[in-house]
């Protein structure tokens, strides 16, 4: 019933709404692509720079990208410089002064954060550190809210006639993930403590979010891929005290995950970390059922 009284509001308001082109959205990853879509509904129009079974670090500013930035109203970013290496360029080469940063089409959801991880000093020995802080924060679902809340804000600001609007999208939005969130961690309360070897530093926030116990990480620095040495090494280390799970995720080359596996007689449970990374995680909230799910399957 509170989900109808939701969607009859919602269309009230679009039925007093005049027509008007949606705004044209770049979001650089799937999450905030979907996010924008849930906030701004028919209002915008989304285009998501990369998928779930991509490197965000690692991405081509292709032509049909600049194309894209070109047209744009508005650059959703992650921000924190974790798209350091392609976007700086892409919007230059865009020639869009309304998508530059500091400017209105600009936003970045780590600004709106608290970050992990900060580093106390910069170096580059120790891997691909990021100065401000760790970026990969969608895997907290209450980083997710606080997004969505600076996010209705800037749609708003874009477009003052649609504010009520967005205001309404935002408000149900919200209703709607708090009320998921405490799904959620109810479900999740057996995961608390559980024992896990990481990937990469991207599945910070989900350890933290759960309570997961991380007692070692594949890469031996971050962005650093694993040799047949420190493999060899990880085993030993772990062969007293295996841990529960070996988690990574879909773009990410299983082979290490698998031999680790095989070696300490742990599950490797690769989740979506993000939308599209599963054909369960068609949108933010299949995304945390499904990476639920799967640890729970496998704990």
């Amino acid at each position: 019933m509170k989900n109808l009284i939701r969607l009859l509001a919602l269309a009230v308001i679009a039925g007093t709404l005049p027509a008007h082109a949606a705004l044209k959205v770049l979001a650089t990853t799937p999450d905030w692509g979907a996010l924008t879509q849930e906030l701004g509904g028919e209002h915008v129009n989304v285009y998501v720079a990369t998928t779930a079974l991509q490197d965000v670090h690692r991405v081509e500013a292709k032509p049909s990208l600049v194309a894209r930035a070109r047209s744009a109203d508005l650059v959703v970013a992650t921000g924190a410089e974790l798209e350091v290496g392609w976007l700086p360029v892409l919007i230059q080469e865009s020639g869009n002064s309304r998508i530059q940063p500091g400017t209105a089409g600009y936003f970045e959801a780590a600004s709106a954060l608290r970050l992990l991880e900060v580093p106390s000093k910069l170096d580059r020995s120790l891997g691909d550190i990021h100065p401000l802080g760790n970026p990969h924060v969608q895997l907290d679902p209450h980083n997710i809210a606080i997004v969505a809340h600076a996010l209705t804000a800037k749609l708003s600001a874009l477009e003052p006639a649609q504010a009520a609007y967005y205001a309404a999208r935002g408000k149900d939005f919200d209703a709607r993930w708090s009320e998921a969130i405490q799904r959620w961690e109810t479900k999740a309360a057996p995961l608390k403590g559980v024992s896990v070897v990481i990937m990469h530093r991207d599945q910070a926030y989900l350890c933290h979010w759960l309570g997961l116990n991380e007692v070692a990480s594949i890469e031996p620095k971050p962005g650093v891929p694993p040799t047949a040495s420190y493999l060899g090494q990880l085993v030993t280390k772990l062969a007293g005290t295996p841990p529960k799970l070996i988690m990574l995720n879909a773009y990410n080359d299983a082979k290490p995950a698998s031999w680790l596996s095989e070696r300490v007689h742990a599950p490797a449970v690769v989740l979506p970390f993000s939308v599209g990374g599963s054909p369960e995680a068609k949108d933010l909230f299949g995304l945390f059922d499904d990476t639920l799910n799967k640890l729970l399957a496998a704990k």
